[in-house]
């Protein structure tokens, strides 16, 4: 079912990412991971693409298990990486036959050992021209990601959200958030989002602190902000007990989000099962 069918009708929904395995060592792992967090009923569950195409096949290969081995409804990352229009539409109209109702598009980060992102021969640059795309082909409920600190090669966030924008009128039906720390952020951004006409769900995005190092190196990548109150709560401490307040603090972010009336997640997994499942219970998403 199309999520943004699903979030009309429901007035919520809860998704998770995961990202293809690269051996069969750790495709077993997923598998189990996957298995836990199906108790969950997510109302989909996405799958990342990697940078250069580096899991394209392994998306596709993830996608295809989850349709067919789980009651689960899978949504492909999309992107322009190294990829032509007639490749694109091709994996399109191949999702479309599988019965793939989602798909997520994204431009994708330059490929690796490159500064910028360049087209790609008979290529796109932009995540506009994927929703455009994916809207010609048609049958699909299509998500975006958009930043509410800003995409981190955008010059402010005005031009970034115009831009959401053109990503909305083009067909897009919801939109993803970038990983944020601070709820501050997501009220601002979901704020100016509606002054400007933008009326899609706008879904945060929430990534549990696994690993202080990790996700400090993230938020240098993508321009996110660390809040020094959660450093400093996590800074000193055994990577077990890191592990344990950085589930706490995702619950905290989380049970903030849904006294504000937030009412639709998506998680970012890291191929993770109990420390999702963990915070999902214990920020209330169960008794919505």
């Amino acid at each position: 079912m199309k999520l943004s069918e699903i979030i009309e009708k429901k007035g919520k929904s809860i998704s998770f990412e995961f990202f293809p395995p690269k051996d069969e060592a750790a495709e077993r792992r997923l598998f189990g991971v996957i298995r836990r967090l199906e108790s969950l009923k997510p109302d989909l569950v996405s799958v990342t693409y990697g940078a250069g195409g580096s899991t394209s096949k392994g998306t596709r290969k993830l996608v295809s298990w989850i349709k067919s081995e789980t009651p689960l409804s899978p949504m492909p990352h999309l992107t322009c990486v190294d990829q032509s229009s007639e490749e694109l539409k091709a994996i399109l109209e191949d999702y479309r036959k599988m019965g793939v109702d989602n798909v997520l598009a994204l431009r994708g980060d330059p490929p690796q050992g490159t500064a910028q992102f360049v087209a790609p021969k008979d290529g796109y640059c932009y995540a506009v021209n994927l929703v455009t795309l994916a809207s010609g082909v048609g049958g699909f409920s299509i998500g975006v990601a958009c930043y509410p600190e800003g995409h981190v090669e955008s010059s402010d966030k005005e031009s970034d959200l115009r831009y959401t924008k053109l990503k909305i009128d083009a067909g897009a039906s919801f939109a993803i958030t970038q990983m944020f720390f601070d709820n501050r952020y997501f009220y601002e951004f979901a704020d100016r989002a509606r002054k400007i006409g933008i009326k899609v769900p706008i879904i945060p995005g929430i990534m549990p602190i696994f690993d202080l190092g990790r996700i400090g190196e993230f938020c240098v990548k993508c321009g996110a902000h660390l809040p020094e109150a959660a450093v400093r709560r996590l800074q000193s401490l055994s990577p077990e007990d890191a592990k344990r307040v950085g589930r706490d603090i995702a619950v905290e972010q989380v049970a903030d989000l849904v006294r504000h009336g937030v009412r639709s997640f998506h998680f970012y997994t890291m191929n993770q099962a109990e420390a999702v499942a963990d915070i999902y219970t214990r920020a209330g998403l169960d008794r919505l």
